[in-house]
């Protein structure tokens, strides 16, 4: 039996269902075939469910599948695949097919899982980790940089901080009260979202260089107010926002797998924090948007599949 989560038109997250075959697909020539432990979940994905834009951008048209990262182990190997083999422990994504117990994949797209790493943290960072890579590469920070970080608590925006410290940066972060502490304990100086903001950063740092935005409009006009160049603002959350400004938009999209392993192992050696905020099994689906939905999540929300 294979469960699949599905939906079969637009809206908030009760159009998700999951259904059952019979039997798991085969992986064809090329192909390999990973059962499914785990899933960490996006704000793309409930954009795509939702309809709108992003459905359009991603060529959803229901009824589909739902998600994008996984990890598990290769359980199929198809003809002329290479580079794996049958046991392997992996993680990868594949936009609207990886909820569920069984994914077909290119091997090619696949990263192996360090043992230390468990398989929640792992079926986290396909999006996350490609995301905040690119981001943080796109503004070329460096130790005389002071870099504004929205959202600093989330997904994206955990791995970004740490990464932009990392390379020497001074990370300011907003996120709600509840993580301030949290952030501290990563070498995050935390701050307020809201009414205020440009105030507040202000008062805990002289200047800021650079931002990344992962939360919206609000960090980006902070920023601008902050004195910051729009070619060193990125935002993942509001494109289009301040175009005149020369604000960047750049993404995970062309970060090599390999690039994703060797922030995986970072996160296996103790050297990045991964947090996971909730883990639902598959059945709960739909609490498990609700939860990453109503917002102030610390790391990932994440689907159990075994």
């Amino acid at each position: 039996m294979a469960r699949y989560v599905r939906f079969d038109r637009f809206g908030g997250p009760d159009v998700l269902h999951i259904e059952t075959e019979d039997d798991p697909p085969l992986p064809g020539p090329g192909q390999v075939r990973v059962r499914v432990h785990a899933g960490g979940l996006n704000p793309v994905d409930w954009k795509i469910f939702h309809g709108g834009p992003s459905a359009a951008t991603y060529h959803a048209v229901p009824p589909c599948g739902n998600g994008n990262d996984f990890a598990g182990f290769v359980d199929e190997v198809g003809h002329g695949s290479t580079g794996v083999q049958a046991g392997d422990a992996v993680f990868g994504g594949k936009r609207m097919f990886a909820q569920a117990d069984y994914v077909l994949v290119d091997p090619g797209t696949l990263v192996p899982k360090p043992d230390e790493l468990s398989f929640d943290e792992a079926g986290s960072l396909d999006i996350s980790g490609r995301t905040a890579i690119a981001t943080v590469e796109s503004l070329a920070l460096t130790p005389d940089d002071t870099v504004l970080v929205s959202a600093a608590a989330g997904g994206v925006g955990v791995l970004a901080a740490q990464l932009a410290i990392r390379r020497g940066a001074t990370v300011v972060g907003t996120a709600s009260e509840r993580n301030h502490e949290f952030l501290r304990g990563l070498g995050v100086i935390p701050v307020a979202y809201g009414e205020g903001l440009v105030k507040r950063v202000r008062s805990v740092v002289p200047r800021i260089t650079a931002a990344l935005d992962n939360h919206g409009p609000e960090t980006i006009d902070a920023a601008l107010k902050l004195g910051v160049p729009g070619r060193r603002i990125n935002t993942i959350a509001a494109r289009g926002h301040r175009t005149d400004a020369g604000i960047a938009g750049v993404g995970g999209a062309g970060v090599d797998p390999q690039r994703v392993g060797e922030l995986a192992a970072l996160i296996a050696a103790g050297e990045i924090v991964l947090p996971i905020d909730t883990v639902f099994p598959l059945e709960r689906v739909r609490d498990a948007y609700e939860h990453l939905i109503a917002g102030h999540v610390r790391g990932k929300v994440v689907l159990a599949l075994v």
